[in-house]
């Protein structure tokens, strides 16, 4: 039994043998992730023994390896509260931390303890903060061995977690001043290993974590009554329109100049620009964008700024307010104010290239903004639509995980507004499975079927008839004839019909020409009573609708010219069945589309929701004999 088990490993620790010593440990180890062996173990005060075992410190490196495992596993399950441990035994477990000539394995399980007694309690989080500096803890993520610094990572993530305000605030500033984002872009994300599920969990903390600095200023409305916030805003207004003259205007002159450059610059309320800021988020995280911005990169702001006002005002693109929205949808896309999961492993790694992200970021995405506004030919009304293509195009060019801001500079330029629709059309198919191999397999299978109904269609149509116009070489349209198809579809019937005329009888059509006589159909330029025409408009929308057919041994022509586009394809097509030819018009090509798109969709109505696999899965094997077949014919006598 468990009990019993755990007597003989206890006895096992005590025993004076150290090979004895070394087995029980390393059982021991093995069998505590069972939590009644755990029971049994911890009611006879065995976690104790290994407290003591590691405040002697006195054994070799393998018995306290397996020692501190034994340790980890026990108080996993809960038992035992890691408050009551002692002040000697925190010690000597940040001393393997701190130590630099101490065997990896121990280092690895010391790492481990720790953060779990800092996840547990704030008095142990201060003990441990102070016993291990966050400097031995970056000299953990620069070693080669990746369990060690998955395990430092997990560490320094558990003190920046359990820290209180001021606390993180003072580790921040410190790890921001020794550049931790340097070592762990050189040592992680560059290192020859790939980051593993661990590592890209706690990456991804890190990045949440210190991007949530930023929600207070998110979270912030503009002050009206800040003179510092006020003159930011007018720091703005100054860069783009500099003038010298302004001091000496009477104020309101100069309140009215400041109302309308507010304007240039795209604010909605260009006498009080400040309401715009009101909104939160972004709240101020918008005017630091801005200023950044202005400050930073000042010729491409004053080009941004100057450009739109030289446009019509449906054209222009307002800077303020796309510069508000563009930050929202920042703070959005990067989950600024959300608080990180436990389980997300979606880190970028360009935050750890950069710093200030965000406003790198907002620099590059608001010139991209300007120029998909371009792309797109946009007025104020189209604002929204603008703004969706360009989340589009950011979280497209962040899910490629670019490893510097040059890269993700150039795909996100790349990915213009053409490209955009590209992928829209082809994802929207993928989505509708249309182009799955099975699925276009049963397409090819399908046309045949519908075309032949589109063929049944034209005929039908040929053989209802149609009314055309007769145009003189005055371009005087006076006359109008009839002609259709004989329901056995080997006689064209033709004649002059009087205006009133809707569907003549067959009967009182005089003209016939039997279809096995028709030799050819002539459309366009190639038809004879167009070949002396002038290329002005109105005869080249003549010529797009003309189409004749070459009859009898003698060559003669019946030449047509059709009221409508749809009424010249339906009788090309229908004429082109009659002699055998496969059609070729736009409309039989459109509907051949929707037909196909219909028939699919119903076919694939059970199919909702299941994966249509791209290959068809193996046929099995033929049985060895057919022995298992019921004889109905029997049965029936």
């Amino acid at each position: 039994s468990q009990g019993r088990y755990a007597d003989e490993l206890f006895k096992g620790i005590q025993n004076s043998d150290s090979g004895v010593r070394c087995d029980s440990l390393k059982q021991l180890a093995g069998v505590s992730t069972d939590v009644t062996f755990a029971q049994e173990f911890i009611s006879r005060d065995g976690h104790t023994l290994l407290v003591h075992i590691v405040e002697n410190g006195s054994e070799t490196p393998v018995i306290m390896a397996h020692t501190l495992k034994g340790f980890m596993e026990l108080m996993d399950h809960g038992i035992v509260s890691w408050e009551n441990l002692s002040t000697v035994f925190i010690r000597k477990i940040a001393a393997y931390v701190n130590s630099k000539a101490v065997d990896a394995s121990l280092q690895q399980l010391s790492l481990a303890i720790l953060e779990s007694m800092v996840q547990s309690s704030s008095s142990l989080f201060l003990q441990v903060k102070q016993e291990v500096t966050l400097e031995r803890l970056i000299a953990h993520l620069q070693v080669t061995n990746q369990q060690i610094q998955t395990k430092a990572m997990a560490l320094l993530i558990a003190l920046l977690q359990t820290a209180g305000e001021a606390d993180r605030k003072e580790m921040f500033d410190f790890l921001g001043k020794i550049n931790l984002r340097l070592y762990i872009y050189k040592n992680i994300i560059h290192s020859s290993a790939a980051v593993g599920d661990e590592m890209a969990h706690y990456l991804y903390v890190l990045q949440s974590v210190t991007l949530n600095l930023l929600e207070a200023r998110m979270r912030t409305p503009l002050d009206s009554y800040s003179q510092e916030q006020r003159d930011i805003l007018h720091s703005l207004r100054q860069a783009a329109f500099e003038m010298d003259t302004e001091s000496s205007l009477s104020n309101e002159r100069r309140r009215s100049l400041c109302a309308k450059e507010f304007k240039k610059l795209g604010f909605s309320n260009n006498s009080n620009p400040g309401l715009d800021l009101n909104r939160t988020p972004p709240g101020l995280l918008a005017l630091d964008t801005m200023a950044y911005f202005s400050s930073r990169y000042p010729d491409a702001y004053s080009r941004f700024v100057l450009e739109n006002s030289s446009r019509e005002d449906k054209h222009e693109c307002p800077f303020a307010r796309s510069s508000i929205q563009l930050t929202q949808i920042l703070c959005e896309i990067l989950r600024i104010g959300e608080p990180s999961s436990e389980t997300g492993q979606d880190y970028h790694p360009i935050f750890f290239a950069q710093d200030r992200l965000l406003e790198e970021l907002f620099c590059i995405c608001i010139q991209l903004l300007n120029k998909t506004w371009k792309e797109m030919r946009a007025t104020q009304e189209d604002f929204d639509k603008v703004m969706q293509v360009v989340r589009e195009q950011i979280t497209r060019t962040l899910s490629s995980k670019p490893t510097s801001l040059e890269l993700f500079k150039n795909k996100v330029n790349a990915l213009n507004y053409s490209e955009i629709l590209k992928l829209r059309q082809t994802e929207r198919l993928h989505q509708e499975e249309t182009l799955a191999p099975p699925v276009l397999e049963l397409k090819e299978r399908l046309k045949p079927e519908l075309l032949e109904l589109i063929r049944q269609q034209r005929l039908n149509r040929l053989c209802h008839g149609t009314l055309f116009r007769k145009i003189s070489s005055r371009r005087r349209q006076d006359k109008l004839w009839y002609c259709r198809l004989s329901p056995n579809h080997k006689v064209l019937h033709y004649g002059d019909v009087e205006e009133e005329t809707d569907t003549p009888p067959i009967e009182t059509l005089q003209e016939k020409i039997p279809v096995a006589d028709i030799k050819a159909l002539l459309t366009g330029k190639d038809c004879p009573h167009m070949k002396e025409r002038s290329s002005g408009r109105q005869n080249r929308e003549v010529l797009d609708l003309a189409f004749s057919i070459t009859y009898d041994v003698e060559e003669n022509n019946l030449n047509f010219i059709a009221s409508s586009r749809t009424d010249f394809c339906l009788w090309t097509d229908g004429l082109n069945v009659l002699l055998g030819r496969d059609m070729t018009s736009e409309c039989m090509r459109s509907e051949l589309e929707i037909l196909l798109s219909m028939e699919i969709k119903l076919r694939l109505l059970d199919l909702e929701n299941i994966p249509i696999p791209d290959t068809a899965p193996p046929l099995p094997k033929p049985p060895s004999n057919y022995n298992f077949c019921y004889d109905f014919s029997q049965a029936e006598q």
